[in-house]
Parts: structure tokens; sequence; C-alpha cells
């Protein structure tokens, strides 16, 4: 019999009953029940009581290996004992200051040592506020306003680059050439759209064109060498490699926004590239699970941040405990920690790729590193390209039905299809899930 989103959704709700409840008990407190959106999964969110190493153990009773780690924060995994040893010493020594300390330099002296592009930095208490000062940055070097980003390219939720991350594809057009920027959320001023230029992943082509008819007007090109909130799509070194020669020919600033895929090696994702972008924006693990964000660039672009005419300050900014469970984290991160956080998605996307093709069923995994991706096509031999190819070769209603099943099966992914690794998980662990999913898919497709 073929497993229905309808029978996942009643597994779901039965397994995880209590957390429903829950979700119900927090509406009347908390619009829509949860402070961030991404939490919603299904029918209702998941409730934590604790976690520990690559487990969450859930108020309805249920373990569960985590593949969503806080959306790819939690690299380590939880209660690392070397990044809690570092969190309780600081602690002891004070850590609401309003003065600078000695933790803020080290954790900036080491992201500068790791990345080649960066020789300077400004810590912000999230990504999103840290896109902000980028933004601010780039605005203030060029003296334009403009921002040309991604379709599907997600930077938090700021005004100015809250359009078209998740946009409605009946709205969006189909010119590539004037794609339609869609505003993220109501509440976005209309005229906000009038400084944002779309461009499309991996389309070379275009993409440069668009950046040569605003050269004028664009303070900056913003992307994720992999995107993650808008959908797992890579973007091809030669559309990287030809994207930065033209905006260095144009004098615009190369934004990589790496709050995600800075976990994917010791200089960041960049580094598989080899190239260098002016700026770069990130979070999520060099915060160790403290809230941090970072930008990050060249002395001569980030020394604009030293003017006093550029203001990106904050009570919390370079928070002491957050830079001391980052230094905790980044000292564990070495190059044998890459290798097996990267081995273990290789060996996830080889052996369900080679399955699949196998067994003839239109399942892919994709992505790279420790942060992958995975779709049902609607044809065998499809790909994920362009944020575009989500809407028109991925059976969004099959993708519902693994998530909910694979959860009532004791794993965890972001509902969106994105699965995140951490160094706990063990050969076994991966092997469980890599079997599950066998499971799960041969009965979708039965």
């Amino acid at each position: 019999m073929t497993l229905t989103y309808e029978e996942s959704l009643e597994h779901y709700l039965n397994t995880f009953k209590k957390s429903g409840e829950m979700s119900l008990r927090a509406s009347k407190y908390i619009p829509g029940s949860y402070s961030r959106r991404s939490f919603n999964y299904g029918p209702h969110a998941i409730y934590v009581d604790r976690a520990e190493g690559a487990y969450v153990y859930t108020v309805d009773g249920k373990k569960l290996l985590d593949f969503n780690n806080n959306f790819t924060v939690s690299i380590l995994g939880y209660q690392n004992k070397e990044v809690d040893q570092a969190i309780i010493d600081t602690m002891k020594k004070g850590y609401s200051i309003g003065n600078p300390t000695e933790e803020e330099i080290e954790l900036a002296k080491m992201i500068c040592e790791r990345i080649d592009s960066i020789e300077k930095v400004k810590f912000f208490c999230s990504a999103s506020e840290a896109c902000v000062g980028a933004l601010r940055i780039a605005r203030a070097y060029t003296g334009r306003d403009k921002v040309a980003k991604m379709e599907g390219g997600y930077h938090g939720f700021l005004d100015d680059f809250s359009f078209s991350a998740h946009p409605d594809a009946a709205k969006a057009g189909d010119d590539l050439e004037h794609i339609v920027p869609l505003p993220e959320s109501e509440g976005i001023p209309a005229n906000r759209a009038e400084d944002v230029i779309l461009l499309t992943q991996n389309n070379i082509e275009v993409s440069e064109k668009l950046i040569r008819e605003h050269a004028d007007e664009l303070a900056c090109v913003v992307m994720e060498l992999q995107s993650g909130s808008g959908g797992i799509v890579t973007l091809d070194p030669e559309f990287v490699k030809r994207i930065r020669e033209v905006t260095r020919e144009l004098g615009i600033l190369l934004i990589f926004d790496e709050t995600i895929m800075i976990r994917a090696y010791k200089g960041g994702f960049q580094s598989k590239y080899n190239v260098k972008p002016d700026l770069t924006i990130s979070g999520k693990t060099i915060g160790g699970g403290i809230p941090l964000g970072m930008v990050g660039g060249s002395a001569e672009v980030m020394d604009v941040a030293a003017r006093n005419e550029v203001q990106m300050s904050g009570t919390h900014h370079g928070h002491r405990l957050a830079c001391a469970a980052g230094i905790a984290t980044l000292k564990q991160l070495d190059d044998a920690a890459y290798e097996r956080l990267n081995g273990m998605g290789d060996r996830i996307k080889k052996e369900l790729n080679t399955w699949a093709l196998k067994e003839k069923i239109p399942f892919i995994v994709f992505g790279e590193s420790s942060v992958l991706g995975y779709a049902f096509t609607r044809e065998m031999g499809q790909r994920i390209h362009t944020h575009r190819d989500y809407w028109t070769k991925s059976d969004g209603q099959k993708m519902q039905t693994f998530a909910l099943e694979i959860a009532v099966r004791g794993f965890l992914p972001v509902h969106r299809g994105q699965l995140g690794l951490t160094l706990p998980m063990s050969d076994q662990d991966i092997t469980d899930f890599i079997e599950t999913t066998k499971d799960i898919v041969k009965e979708m497709y039965s």
C-alpha cells in the first residue's frame, strides 16, 4: 500500500500529540505560537525538552537524530564539553558588560586567520543584523544604494533584502531579465523594491547583463554560494568567478553570505571556489550556539565602519558569551573535523542517489559538504540548478509526506528538505538514516 500524505499526517499528529497541545497553548501568548516561523513543521512544531550529542528529546518522549541542529548552528552537537566549559568560565567573570573584552579580539583574530578574504571583522547579535551592517558598509563605500541578490536567496528579515527568498511562482513573472521583486512579508514598504535587482542563480548571461545595466546604481551583489532557506541550490564555480570579474570591473562590492556555509571548510565555502569577495556575512556556527553575527572583509572596505558617520552599534554586539563559545567551537573545527563531516555528507548523497537510480525512483540528494538538500522530482534525471527548479521539478506534497514520516521514525530534518550534519553523529546513525529513508521512499512509490 502506498504511503500517503494523509497517513503521514495522522502518524505525526499521534506521535507528537503533546507538542500539538503546547503549540495551542503558546498561541494564546505568542502570535503564531512561535517566535520563529521556521519552527513550524507540518501542522505544528515539535517541542524539545532537552538535547545531547546528536539527538534531541521531545516533550512527547521521542528521541530524534537531529539533522536540523538549530538550522545548521550546532555543528558540534549539544552539550559539547569544551563549549559548555567556556561559557561557564566566562559567566563567572561577568558577561553583560558595557566594555570590550579579550574574547572579542581573539575570535576576530581566529576568523581573520582562517578566511583569506577577511582582514577585519565587526560582530553583531545575528546574521540578520550582519546583513544590515554589510549593506550599510557597501552603500557608504560605493556611494550607491541598490542591491542585486539572487531569486531564492535569503539574507535575514531586513526590509532591503526581504524580497523573493520564497517567491510566489504565479507572481514572479517568466522574464528572467525583469523578475518582479516580491516582498517576503506584509509591512515592507513597496518602494523598497525599487532598490532591489533580482538575478537568477547560475545564469551567467542574464545576471551579467543586469549587473552592467544597473552598474551606476549598484552598491553590491550579495549571494549565498549555496542557498539555504529558499531551497538548496549550489552555485557553479564558473558563475561565481564571472560575477566576481564583473563586479570588480565595475566597482561593485561582492558580498558572500556564508551564514550557513561557513561550516563547510576551515576557510569557509568560498575557499572551495578560490574566489575572494569584498565582504563576507556569517553567523550560526561562529557563535557556538549563542547568538552572533559577523561582517568581515578587506581592511580597505571594513575601515569604512570605523568612521563615525557609519553607525552600526548595538548593546550586545560582540557579546562576551557568544565570542567565548565561538572560540571554543572553532578550536575544535580542524581539518580532520571537516573531513569527517563532509565525508558523511558524501556518503549520504552517494548511497541514496545510487539506490534511487537503481530503483528508478525520482528522488535525489544534492548539496555540498555537511549541508544537503533532497527532493522528489517529477521525472527521473532532473536536478535542482536554480530556485525556479523547485517550482517546476519538485513535488511539494511528497516532500511534506517524507518530512512528516521521517520525524515519526526518529529523524529530524528541516521540513523544507534540508539536512545538516554534526560531529557527534556516528557511522551507525548515518546508516540508520539512509536505510529509513529508503524504507519510506519505497513505501511512497509502492
